[in-house]
């Protein structure tokens, strides 16, 4: 709806990650909180929890520099393994990181790792 390139995702089960380029960030926002009116309504409606809040925060950043955006992407992509949830990045059926191995290539992928290591990046702000 909003023509929104993403350039990597991951969805785990209590949270969820996107890095996207963004031209309309209030545009944006407001799709972001339909999106999230709406899933809420649904997941309460299943579980018959009328009124339970779902969705807690929602942080933004401005990547800065190409070494802050791909250190982003590679963040999202290890997420499912950082939180226990698969023993690698492709495994985990609910994220970019297969789509940018099949399409990018393994030497690709392992030349962004080396490059951009995630550190402790997120260690202060992804708490579940």
């Amino acid at each position: 709806e909003q023509g929104i390139r993403y350039a990597g995702w991951c969805v785990v089960p209590n949270h969820y990650h996107t890095l996207v380029d963004l031209v309309d960030v209030r545009a944006f926002s407001r799709a972001l909180g339909k999106l999230h009116g709406r899933t809420s309504h649904q997941m309460n409606t299943q579980d018959g929890a009328r009124g339970r809040k779902v969705w807690y925060r929602c942080q933004d950043r401005k990547m800065r520099s190409e070494a802050h955006y791909y250190t982003t992407l590679n963040y999202i992509h290890y997420n499912p393994v950082k939180h226990g949830y698969a023993s690698k990045c492709q495994d985990w059926p609910f994220s970019s990181a297969d789509w940018y191995l099949r399409t990018k290539g393994r030497e690709w992928v392992d030349d962004l790792w080396r490059t951009y290591p995630i550190r402790s990046y997120g260690e202060k702000w992804d708490r579940c």
